[in-house]
């Protein structure tokens, strides 16, 4: 088995004349901490789109896990095993959190989550999955609360567990700790961390803090391209990345 669990090859994504993405090459080993930072346009939220499958390339490939994925929409790699959390927050206000982490855990087998004729009792209930991702969040205490009523940092460790109960691979997290006050910070930080034991994470990022602190591998993106990629000290090094964007950000805060 490969230590390569996600590779882009030469991924370019046009929008007309314009390129978002100009020949990206990417790979994300198993079981990292993977993250993508760069300024707002750079092209990270199109390259997320385009390894999930939210969208389509307009050329180069993408292999997952040893298979070509390139043409496969979102569904698809759901079920070879990608998850994702978006930058807004995307739950079931109106469902307790436990219902909340059962839809996203029943969402991996289509038949089952359209199934809308049965009581989500049995295995319809997922009762081990969603216990198991409750205590990896430690939302177990708000397990009967309505989504709606948790704080920000609440919803979004729930929206990471979400991601969990479609029990995948890699988890591709789209600015998780954003709009969070610092209180939340290192609860986030701790349960991406965790997170590789079982899962390769690809994260993108804005807290560089965070980024430093619990990335195994930076790749840093500059107008639809890569332009630095290593480890945190040596990217936190890099001159070409102090003066694209970082400056005396990367010490601290964000980028």
């Amino acid at each position: 088995m490969s230590d390569v669990l996600i590779e882009a090859v030469g991924v370019t994504k046009h929008y007309g004349k314009f390129a978002a993405l100009g020949g990206v090459d990417l790979k994300i080993r198993r079981n990292t901490v993977h993250s993508v930072i760069g300024p707002n346009g750079a092209g990270k939220t199109t390259l997320f789109h385009m390894l999930t499958g939210t969208g389509m390339t307009t050329g180069g490939r993408i292999l997952f896990d040893g298979h070509d994925v390139t043409r496969e929409p979102d569904h698809k790699r759901v079920q070879r095993g990608m998850a994702r959390s978006f930058q807004v927050t995307a739950l079931f206000a109106s469902l307790a959190v436990r219902e909340n982490l059962r839809v996203a855990a029943q969402g991996v087998s289509p038949r089952q989550a359209m199934n809308c004729w049965r009581a989500p009792v049995g295995e319809l209930a997922c009762t081990q999955i969603v216990d198991e991702v409750l205590q990896r969040i430690g939302l177990e205490r708000l397990a009967n609360t309505a989504a709606g009523e948790l704080s920000h940092g609440q919803q979004r460790r729930l929206e990471v567990g979400m991601a969990l109960a479609a029990r995948p691979k890699a988890i591709f997290l789209d600015e998780p700790t954003s709009g969070m006050g610092i209180d939340d910070l290192d609860d986030m930080k701790q349960l991406i961390r965790g997170l590789r034991d079982a899962h390769t994470v690809v994260l993108i990022e804005h807290n560089m803090n965070i980024v430093m602190d619990i990335s195994d591998t930076v790749t840093v993106m500059q107008l639809g391209r890569v332009l630095a990629e290593g480890l945190p000290g040596d990217i936190r090094a890099d001159a070409r990345v102090r003066t694209a964007y970082l400056g005396n950000m990367i010490t601290g805060g964000k980028a």
